[in-house]
């Protein structure tokens, strides 16, 4: 059987381009690159159909979608090559296996290019958005996390809206 990994990093993401191959059960997690592909919900269920012998190849959009950490990437990829599962990226455009079921090189090649910048990408971001938090605290523009703190609605305001109504009714 076929299978497609999907991932995006946040919920308020969307996942539609990441195109979903016909056939193919998908796997779709909504978490940071960063978690070990081994700690994700789906990748989970992913990994115990690998197990059993069900799929045999796995669709991704690109590599960044394993993760954004090299060794994991290479960690997950040397798991799906020693359970010769042929992984087919998309985007890149390249499969892990030769048709003769042996490890192609010039993917693995490509993969370790990949995932460094994929990780570099990665802290590269997170850099930037420390340094805007740290910019943004100086000027006393940057609390709790970001956050508006409360709703701006006075008690009563808030106790006479449909919802808090009906939750006073059930208390």
């Amino acid at each position: 059987m076929e299978a497609q990994y999907n991932r995006v990093s946040t919920i308020e993401q969307n996942g539609s381009r990441q195109e979903v191959i016909k056939g193919a059960k998908v796997y779709f997690d909504e978490c940071s690159g960063k978690i070990p592909f081994n700690e994700r919900k789906e990748a989970l269920k992913l990994i115990k159909q690998i197990e059993s012998g069900v799929i045999t190849k796995l669709y991704i959009h690109s590599i960044d979608r394993l993760g954004r950490s090299t060794l994991d990437i290479f960690n997950t990829l040397k798991y799906l090559n020693d359970h010769q599962i042929n992984v087919v990226s998309n985007k890149e455009g390249f499969s892990t296996l030769n048709e003769d079921g042996e490890e192609n090189m010039v993917a693995k090649l490509m993969i370790g290019i990949l995932s460094t910048i994929s990780e570099f990408e990665y802290n590269r971001l997170r850099e930037r958005q420390m340094e805007g938090i740290a910019k943004a605290k100086e000027r006393g523009i940057y609390k709790n996390n970001g956050r508006r703190l409360g709703s701006g609605m006075s008690d009563d305001e808030f106790l006479l809206k449909p919802k808090s109504i009906n939750v006073i009714k059930r208390i």
